[in-house]
């Protein structure tokens, strides 16, 4: 961890008695989700070792600062990934992030159910994926529905980590960012299966606005700009 991150996290740390830690880690935790770089599992996961030892704030609100600044986090991606040419965005200008956004565009087609969901343990992963969500117009109703369910196990996920079996794993990232993507992975899956068993039983009763929670749902293609469907067909007959 850098200098800087570190430099974060004692400052977090330091309002261990006061009313603001939360608001902190609700604040990182929702910048995390479209700038990497801050250390919000790391935040989250200490101050729940400070609860441990009667220094923070109560695990169960932990668990919802925690899980409601993540979900605030990813809205916040999906809507950047719907108004800017996220290709242009200086954290995916290097090799690693055009290959993150490359593999988002490809796993959203099929699995975009357990790619948000496991995505959510990668910092720039997660990012990639909820801003290519936006920039593909992958549903939005059923975006929320997933985020939502991610956040709360990520956040339910950090705090344990802070707890009893949680000190092993924090001192092992690449253990803890398994665990975490495996559980994601499961739960996407189950998901999946739950969203099709609601559509094929309730699909006709259901209302119009919820037919993008299905995970088979295509989005209509978006009309062609004024003018531009008559040129092509000008110059084709040309």
């Amino acid at each position: 961890m850098s200098e800087a991150m570190m430099g974060i996290e004692a400052w977090v740390l330091g309002m261990a008695d006061s009313p603001w830690l939360l608001v902190a880690v609700l604040t990182l935790a929702m910048i995390d989700g479209f700038f990497p770089p801050v250390p919000s599992e790391s935040i989250v996961i200490a101050v729940a070792v400070l609860a441990m030892t009667g220094e923070g704030p109560n695990l169960w609100l932990l668990i919802l600062v925690a899980a409601t600044g993540a979900f605030a986090g990813d809205l916040i991606a999906y809507t950047i990934g719907t108004k800017v040419p996220i290709d242009r965005l200086r954290i995916f200008q290097g090799r690693r992030g055009q290959a993150s956004l490359g593999w988002a565009r490809r796993a959203l087609v099929h699995r975009g159910t357990v790619l948000i969901l496991s995505a959510r343990f990668i910092p720039i992963g997660r990012v990639a994926v909820n801003m290519t969500a936006g920039a593909v117009r992958f549903p939005r109703p059923r975006f929320v529905l997933v985020a939502g369910i991610a956040a709360i196990l990520w956040g339910g996920y950090a705090t344990l980590l802070g707890m009893g079996a949680g000190v092993f794993l924090h001192d092992h990232p690449l253990v803890a960012v398994g665990v975490g993507v495996a559980g994601g992975v499961l739960l996407g899956f189950g998901v999946d299966a739950l969203l099709r068993w609601v559509h094929r039983r309730l699909g006709s009763k259901l209302p119009e606005s919820l037919g993008a929670l299905d995970p088979d749902y295509v989005p209509p293609a978006d009309p062609p700009a004024p003018g531009r469907g008559s040129d092509e067909r000008t110059s084709t007959s040309g």
